[in-house]
């Protein structure tokens, strides 16, 4: 554990419990959806591969039109 941490626990320890769990609740939700999203990136790689494989193959082959912003 870095000195950081520690001192932020030891912070943390010193809270109303309602606090305490408050803060517990929030860094776990934090760290869940960190890991729900770095593995959710990385099953996506392969998908955005092909698909920028596809733009850049459309492309090539002139299949593509010039984007006008007014019709966004």
């Amino acid at each position: 554990m870095t000195k950081l941490l520690k001192k932020a626990f030891e912070a943390a320890s010193r809270l109303p419990e309602t606090e305490q769990n408050a803060l517990a609740k929030w860094v776990l939700d934090e760290l869940h959806s960190e890991k729900t999203w770095a593995k959710s990136f990385a099953e996506s790689e392969d998908i955005l591969e092909k698909l920028a494989d596809e733009a850049l193959r459309e492309k090539r082959d002139a299949k593509t039109k010039p984007l006008d912003p007014k019709r966004l």
